[in-house]
């Protein structure tokens, strides 16, 4: 066999270490660029993924957020009408204090009418203005201790007239006559009523501070905003790289075919000449930075694809975190009707309560009014015994008078008759006219039959005149009010 030229002797193994590399560089760049292609599409997908799940999320965000509104409405409901029922129960307090402040008042008023001795100190049949009982009448709680009312009868004693002189230390006062221990129990009802009222608002206290904690609790667990990249910018991003790698792709398949021919035309006893395998070699030289930009373009696409699974997993993480809130949600639900229903038991019973409160006001009123009346008629009385007083005094000076007139007449008419007597008496027989010798008839003024001398208890004037100028006082005060 003739030996082949010189250049032709190395040509041919040389052709075919460039087709073999060019060879694997295609089939390299064919599988880089086949997982790009398959990690293209596995974004895409991935893509709408994210978008389904986050618009998942911002749905049921959009409707917690919403249920919530009506949660926060519920715990300001309940604060309104708990700041309601504080309103009545501060103005029950309020006409509290007035009215025990009242009553307070009339009874150290009481404390310091002084009742004379002789209203109290022996026992009769009759009364000045009767016992004196609470209006309490259903309980049976006595306000005025009828037996020992200073208002009890007039004494059957003689007239004290010692007691101008006695120790007004010792003598008792209207509120001694006042049953305390029944004023205690309706106080103490009253407080132990109100303190029970204090104790069921307690109950449902926290309640709007519960639900506000609650609600910002699954407002806080709400995702605030979604962190969700663009997905148009981030499908852009892969196709610049995708279309790189495909005219990497399409040159890569270029120089193989060249390549490939050449090797070919080569066999076929084709020789190429110096520049040609130049060209081939400088062409083959080339092939690595090729690949590097195709695995730098292809670690790019992976990269978007990683970034779009973590915001497909971040997405299915919050969609499993709305499934919890929308549990609590459920949950807060019920306790919100648990709350609204109990609310409404407390207030039923408060408002019940309040009115028997108001009652026992009344009633403390009631008191009040009557220890005023009780006040004013025990002053009307010490004027009124004055009065009688006077009365009696001017019947006895005249009763004495008519008894002094009596017996004058009576001794003067005696000693004429006597006188005639004397002077006559001897002429006329005996027989005729006998009442001639008769003394005159001696009179005696005396109350009537079955009734006993009226005895007044001793009123000092002191008393007497503070009694009128109060009574006087109070008088100008009424017609004053009157007149508004």
């Amino acid at each position: 066999m003739a030996s082949p030229p010189p250049g032709q002797r190395t040509e041919q193994p040389h052709l075919v270490s460039l087709v073999l590399q060019s060879k694997k560089a295609l089939q390299h760049g064919q599988q880089l660029c086949s997982k790009a292609n398959s990690l293209s599409n596995a974004s895409a997908q991935c893509s709408v993924d994210v978008l389904a799940l986050d618009a998942k999320v911002k749905w049921i965000t959009e409707a917690v957020l919403e249920q919530l509104k009506l949660a926060a409405n519920v715990a300001k409901s309940i604060e309104h009408k708990r700041a309601q029922l504080d309103k009545q129960v501060k103005a029950w307090d309020i006409v509290r204090s007035q009215r025990t402040e009242a009553l307070d008042n009339i009874l150290e008023s009481l404390g310091g009418q002084l009742v004379p001795p002789g209203f109290h100190q022996t026992s009769s049949g009759s009364s000045l203005f009767g016992s004196q009982h609470s209006i309490d009448g259903k309980n049976g709680n006595v306000v005025f201790n009828a037996q020992q009312s200073p208002s009890a009868t007039v004494r059957d004693n003689p007239f004290d007239r010692h007691g101008k002189n006695a120790d007004r230390t010792k003598w008792k006062t209207l509120r001694d006559f006042v049953d305390e221990s029944a004023i205690e129990n309706v106080l103490d009802t009253l407080e132990s009523d109100r303190t029970r009222l204090d104790d069921i608002m307690a109950s449902t206290y926290d309640y709007p501070e519960t639900l506000s904690a609650a609600i910002s609790s699954i407002r806080e667990s709400l995702p605030s905003s979604s962190n969700v990249p663009s997905i148009e910018d981030m499908l852009n991003a892969q196709q610049q790289p995708s279309e790189l790698m495909a005219r990497h792709l399409s040159s890569l398949t270029s120089h193989y075919e060249q390549m490939a021919d050449a090797l070919k035309e080569s066999e076929a006893g084709e020789i190429f000449g110096d520049e040609d395998l130049q060209d081939m070699n400088r062409d083959t030289e080339e092939l690595p930075s090729i690949m590097a930009e195709l695995e730098e373009q292809a670690l790019s696409i992976e990269a978007t694809h990683q970034q779009l699974v973590t915001a497909k997993i971040a997405a299915q993480e919050r969609l499993a975190t709305q499934s919890m809130t929308l549990d609590n949600l459920d949950e807060l639900g019920e306790i919100m009707s648990d709350m609204l229903q109990k609310q409404q038991d407390v207030e039923n019973e408060c408002q019940e309560l309040l009115d028997g409160l108001q009652e026992r006001l009344l009633l403390v009123e009631d008191l009040h009014h009557r220890f005023i009346q009780y006040q004013t008629s025990f002053k009307k009385l010490l004027v009124e015994i004055g009065r009688r007083r006077q009365y009696k005094e001017a019947a006895e000076k005249i009763v004495e008078g008519m008894i002094s007139q009596l017996r004058a007449m009576t001794e003067e008419e005696r000693q004429v008759r006597e006188d005639f007597n004397a002077e006559h008496g001897q002429h006329i027989p005996e027989d005729i006219c006998l009442c001639i010798e008769n003394p005159p008839t001696r009179w005696e003024v005396v109350p009537r039959d079955g009734e006993v001398r009226e005895s007044l208890p001793e009123v000092e004037s002191d008393l007497l005149a503070q009694a009128k100028e109060k009574l006087a006082a109070v008088d100008v005060s009424s017609a004053g009010t009157e007149s508004v």
